[in-house]
């Protein structure tokens, strides 16, 4: 007796939506717990219309420390105003600016600030503030990191529900990633009105739906943040241009015995982070303004 043929039903027979499966031309939903971004826009876009709660989520960018908290500063007003906790903050390359974020909500107080003089030191120090009750949230700059290394760091997000931002450059966009969530993050162009605020393209890279071909234009900091910075970059310019006016003057006067022109370093402001001492983020978002 011949064995009974087998009814194959082909993808487009199934009906459009059953229970427990994902159709990747749609955006994920179900379980996932999410925090929501701040940004109606990117909300939008994302799975869930969130940061996703007990992922890892990966933020790419061409030079650390420019938009970080820009990005994810009102998700963390958010869940600090919801729950008490701390902050996790490793390895930062640059010292939060606590009056910038307590004029978004953020109360410094709220912060765990963890140096790491090693990729290894961040990567035990990011896991072991994933696995304390006490935590709500960890930021973590790791250039370095290996996809072992994040998967470990998902794993242990996902056992304890936690939130979990890894900063890294734009190269890593070349390796492959455990991230739930990957974005990547770049300035947009100073506006020509002083008193508005900086914005940022996000690019999605991978979330759990179809690709997004088209970046989002978000809006930049808090409007007094805006000009704080507006402020400090025209001193650096005007530092820069008297700096630039010495070299023409002497190279133009070589008769009189000046000495060679020599390179010349922009003016430091104070707290900017140079060879010797570290500087706040503040500072290091004021040099991309003047750039």
């Amino acid at each position: 007796m011949p064995a009974p043929r087998l009814s194959l039903r082909v993808a487009f027979d199934l009906p459009s939506a059953v229970p427990g499966v994902w159709h990747a031309d749609t955006l994920g939903s179900g379980p996932q717990k999410v925090l929501p971004t701040g940004f109606a826009q990117l909300d939008a876009q994302l799975p869930g219309g969130g940061w996703p709660v007990g992922a890892l989520s990966e933020v790419l960018q061409p030079m650390a420390g420019l938009h970080e908290w820009q990005l994810v500063l009102p998700a963390l007003a958010q869940a600090t105003a919801r729950r008490v906790g701390a902050v996790v903050v490793v390895a930062p390359p640059c010292e939060p600016f606590g009056p910038a974020l307590k004029a978004q909500g953020l109360s410094a107080e709220r912060l765990c600030l963890v140096r790491a003089d090693s990729a290894k030191a961040a990567l035990w120090a990011v896991e072991q503030a994933l696995r304390c009750c006490d935590v709500l949230a960890v930021m973590a700059w790791l250039p370095q990191a290996q996809p072992a290394a994040l998967r470990r760091l998902q794993l242990a997000a996902a056992q304890q529900q936690q939130l979990l931002w890894v900063f890294r450059p734009v190269s890593a966009a070349q390796q492959a990633s455990p991230a739930l969530l990957r974005l990547q993050v770049q300035g947009l162009a100073l506006p020509s009105d002083a008193a508005a605020s900086p914005g940022m393209q996000v690019q999605i890279l991978k979330r759990r739906g179809p690709p997004l071909a088209q970046g989002l234009d978000l809006p930049g900091c808090h409007p007094r943040l805006a000009q704080v910075l507006a402020a400090q970059a025209e001193r650096r310019r005007a530092a820069q241009w008297i700096a630039n006016a010495l070299v023409v003057r002497r190279n133009a006067a070589p008769d009189l015995g000046a000495p060679a022109a020599l390179p010349v370093r922009p003016a430091l402001a104070p707290g900017m982070a140079g060879p010797e001492r570290r500087g706040h983020a503040l500072d290091r978002a004021a040099v991309a303004l003047v750039r």
